[in-house]
Order: C-alpha cells, then sequence, then structure tokens
C-alpha cells in the first residue's frame, strides 16, 4: 500500500511539473532541511550534503571530475567544509578530493586507510597535511553531526583485500528521513554490516559500485528498504554499469530508481517528514514509477530454503512453493539461500 501511494503521488507530480518528483511537504521538523546533491561526475561518486549551514563532501569523482566539483561546490555557496569523506582508496573516488582540499578549509578528513599505492592518493594525504590535519579512520558506530542531521558510520566492519569493500558506509538522519551512502561496498561488506546488527533503513539508497552486480544484494536491499535509489553512473561505461541484476532487484521492490547517466545532477531535500527531487535533464524521468509486480520468493519444500527467483540452486518444480512477500517465507519457518539472498 506504501509504495502504491507513492506511485500515486509521483505519478501526479510528473504531470504537474514534467521534472520534479516530490510528496506534499510539511513543515520542516527542525531547521532549514536536508539537502543532498548526488554530482554528475560520470563514472564516479561525489555527493555534498547541506543541512543547518554546514557542508559535508563525500568522494570527488576522477581526477578529471576536480574542476567541476570545486564550481558545483562554489555555486552551492560552499566556503569551508565539517567534514570531507573518501570512502575509499580508488581514483574514482578519491580524484578529484585534493583539489577541493586545496581550495577549501576542512574540519576533518576521513578516510579507511591512510596509505594506498597512487599518486592521486598520495596527493589526497599531501593536501590533508597542509591544512595541519591527519586522516581519520573512523569505526563502526562513530557518529558524525551537520546541523540538524547526524551521520553514523556503518562500515566497513573487517578487514578487506577487496578494495570496494573498504568503503566507509554512511547512514544519514534528519527527522523521520534516512540516506544510505555505500560508496562501492559489495555484497561481502553489506553482508558484514547486516550481521553486525546496525539499522540500515533508509529513504534514499546511494546504489553501490554504480550498479555492479556485485552490490545491492537481495538481503540488504530488503533490510535497507528504500523508496529511492540513486546512482551514480557514466554514460556507455565501459563496465556495462548499472548492470541489469541490481536493476531487476530494486525493480521487484517497487523502488523508483534516479541515475545520473539519465538525469544529470541529482538534488534530493528532506524536511525532516518527506524526501523530494529535483534533477538537471527535465526532458527525462525516473524509473519504476509505477508499481512493480511484487517480487516471488521460492521455497523448497525438503531444504526450508527460500530463493529468489533467478537462483541458480532453485529446488525441481515439484518441491517449490512460493511466497508473496520475504516476510512471508520467515514467518513460513524458512530461512533465506545463502547464495542469493546472503
Amino acid at each position: 500500500m506504501k509504495k502504491k501511494l507513492f506511485a500515486l503521488l509521483l505519478l501526479l507530480a510528473l504531470t504537474l511539473s514534467g521534472c520534479r518528483l516530490e510528496a506534499p511537504a510539511p513543515s520542516p521538523v527542525s531547521g532549514d532541511g536536508l539537502t543532498v546533491h548526488y554530482i554528475d561526475v560520470g563514472q564516479a561518486d561525489s555527493i555534498l550534503l547541506e543541512c543547518g549551514g554546514e557542508f559535508m563532501l563525500i568522494d570527488g569523482g576522477n581526477r578529471e571530475d576536480s574542476d567541476l566539483v570545486v564550481t558545483y561546490l562554489e555555486q552551492q555557496g560552499v566556503r569551508e567544509l565539517k567534514a570531507l569523506v573518501c570512502t575509499h582508496a580508488h581514483e574514482d573516488h578519491v580524484g578529484g578530493l585534493p583539489a577541493v582540499l586545496a581550495v577549501y578549509p576542512t574540519a576533518g578528513v576521513y578516510a579507511p586507510t591512510r596509505t594506498y599505492s597512487s599518486n592521486i592518493f598520495d596527493k589526497f594525504v599531501y593536501y590533508t597535511d597542509q591544512q595541519g590535519l591527519e586522516i581519520t579512520i573512523p569505526s563502526p558506530g562513530d557518529q558524525l553531526t551537520l546541523g540538524e542531521a547526524s551521520l553514523t558510520v556503518l562500515g566497513p566492519v573487517k578487514s578487506y583485500a577487496e578494495t570496494n569493500d573498504t568503503s566507509i558506509v554512511l547512514r544519514a538522519v534528519y527527522g523521520d528521513t534516512a540516506f544510505l551512502f555505500t560508496g562501492d561496498a559489495e555484497t561481502q561488506s553489506e553482508t558484514d554490516i547486516l550481521d553486525s546488527g546496525a539499522s540500515v533503513r533508509a529513504d534514499v539508497l546511494k546504489v553501490g559500485h554504480h550498479g555492479s552486480n556485485s552490490s545491492t544484494g537481495y538481503r540488504f536491499l530488503y533490510e535497507v528498504d528504500p523508496e529511492y535509489a540513486v546512482i551514480s553512473v557514466g554514460t556507455g561505461n565501459t563496465y556495462g554499469h548499472p548492470h541489469d541484476e541490481p536493476l531487476s532487484r530494486l525493480n521487484q521492490a517497487g523502488v523508483t530508481v534516479l541515475r545520473t547517466d539519465r538525469l544529470g545532477t541529482i538534488v534530493a531535500r528532506s524536511d525532516g517528514r518527506e524526501v523530494s527531487f529535483t534533477w538537471d535533464d527535465q526532458s527525462a524521468n525516473p524509473d519504476n514509477a509505477e508499481p512493480a509486480a511484487p517480487t516471488v520468493y521460492i521455497g523448497n519444500k525438503n531444504s526450508k530454503v527460500f530463493h529468489a527467483p533467478d537462483c541458480a540452486s532453485l529446488p525441481a518444480e515439484k518441491n517449490q512453493v512460493t511466497f508473496g512477500t520475504y516476510e512471508e517465507a520467515v514467518e513460513a519457518g524458512y530461512k533465506p539461500c545463502g547464495g542469493c539472498l546472503g
């Protein structure tokens, strides 16, 4: 019912404005709201948060995006940053951060490591040093504030050989709304965060790893239960992002998908009760604006394990039982498949 109500509101908003997606906005809970800018940096990530006159930058795109990111921050009236977060050391996340640090005074710099074998990461460390700062490596449970918004570090929970899984994962809460920022965290990191007992529920999910099938697993998506998902991805990229599998999972879950390769820079605004969106390309609309068909989970009558419909380990048809929701399967005494559902 919640998804269907949203769909009706969405279609009405699109009809009236052609480019704006929002529900009726009540009075702010406190302050002037939380604004999240998903900057279009192509096949990369860069996200600016603004709340209570304070700013935080999560990632800075590729090195070639340096001027774009610095200019965008200037256009938003940024004079200093309360925090700058490098989710992980890959160039498409750290590339533009040295230029940002060269221009903007910053109160705190966060990353999952202080060393990485690349020239651009060395420049990131250098410009952090130039500000008299040391990179802070946060731990799960650490808290940050940005105006009236609170942010909690959820991951990485463990040490990983895979750099993507070292991504700092942050959950921002403003009033009754929440945003989840995942960097390039893959399913191993997602599963470890879930197993830690941390709350991941969010209204808006920044889809991990540019929509790669290595991220946004069934179990993680179920626990986050987002209304909206934002994918930061470049047009015609050589990786084929976003992959069909996570798009299918998001569609099955009835999540509205906003992509920078189609919409340009995407701006989300929360008043503490509702989240609304605007975007650059007024001729384009989000995906999944209408309610999707419900997900069907397939249980094995013998093993009492249930699977995603595309799982390679589905039982023979005579041993199958179907469930309309994840909760229905659990309540029937079935356990999720470790392969497809984590």
